[in-house]
């Protein structure tokens, strides 16, 4: 197949071969765009005539510029992968990129929040909107990201369907079209349950209106048809702010982050998480025994015989 004229053209049919082929979620095909458009800029020339010595260059320009290991990490994956697609559609003969090491990524712990601050957040949801209606939809966002650890593009593009019934668990598609069961504790089907009769009253008015209902949960004014990850994020920041929670480190991802440090260390097995989160390797999902290190280490202390001897 003959490779098509110019970058950009490039980056617009490898995108494209990843929606079709490999599923790619939106976020995904973002960050890809991005990064292989910034190595355009870079080149100057046409991604047929790159060999390894120039994405070498690049990678070390970008490690001049400031960027981070794990920045400069995503954009060798993102142009060893636009090669890989190239040598399988026939525009090369081999990935320049194929060999390179990347320069590795700084392991961080990540940033979770404590039962007492997720109970205040929760709370917080429950007073803050214009309306009854929207605490009642705010409470019932907290509730189901709490409960089932769901990424916030999950959460906000629930389709309503998935919730009827009252279900003790619920079908989610995540990254790369994978489906996961996750269960809903008995707060979150209670939130879900008076969500549903301000929901089932927002559809009427719109049939009414000679307009189709919403197919989400949570419906947005928006293109998308739901609620934007960037509204949420700002909802959660107020609610942080309410809850007198540090907003610096609550995020919708934190949440999803205390969720799964909550469940380890009340005794769930890592592999259960691992399903639940929708991780591919249980090796992500390792990363939250590393958080509890702090915490069991001050069990040790107050509670070993060895080490009150020690203290004294």
């Amino acid at each position: 197949m003959t490779a098509p004229q110019g970058t950009s053209r490039w980056i617009s049919t490898f995108l494209a071969g990843q929606a079709a082929e490999a599923f790619s979620a939106q976020n995904t095909l973002l960050a890809y765009g991005r990064d292989l458009q910034a190595f355009a800029e870079w080149l100057g020339g046409d991604f047929a005539d790159v060999d390894r010595a120039k994405i070498e260059a690049y990678l070390i320009d970008c490690e001049a510029e400031g960027l981070s290991k794990s920045t400069r990490a995503r954009r060798l994956s993102a142009i060893r992968t636009m090669y890989r697609f190239a040598v399988e559609e026939g525009w090369r003969k081999d990935n320049p990129a194929l060999r390179l090491k990347g320069p590795g990524v700084d392991k961080r712990l990540p940033q979770t929040v404590s039962i007492d601050e997720v109970d205040r957040l929760l709370e917080a949801a429950r007073d803050k909107g214009r309306t009854a209606r929207d605490q009642i939809r705010n409470r019932c966002l907290m509730e189901v990201l709490y409960a089932s650890g769901l990424r916030v593009s999950e959460l906000v593009s629930l389709p309503v369907a998935a919730v009827r019934g009252d279900p003790r668990a619920i079908l989610v598609k995540g990254k790369g079209n994978k489906e996961r069961l996750v269960p809903l504790s008995p707060p979150a089907r209670e939130a879900i349950a008076a969500w549903l009769v301000e929901w089932d009253a927002i559809a009427e008015l719109a049939r009414k209106a000679g307009q189709p209902p919403s197919r989400f949960l949570f419906p947005g004014s928006g293109k998308a048809g739901h609620l934007t990850r960037e509204y949420f994020f700002m909802l959660i920041k107020d609610f942080a702010v309410r809850a007198g929670v540090d907003p610096s480190k609550v995020t919708p991802h934190t949440i999803r982050h205390a969720f799964a440090t909550h469940l380890l260390a009340g005794g769930a097995d890592l592999r259960v998480i691992q399903t639940l989160m929708g991780h591919a390797d249980v090796a992500t999902t390792e990363i939250y025994t590393h958080v509890l290190d702090d915490h069991l280490r001050e069990l040790v202390l107050q509670h070993h015989p060895l080490a009150k001897v020690a203290a004294k």
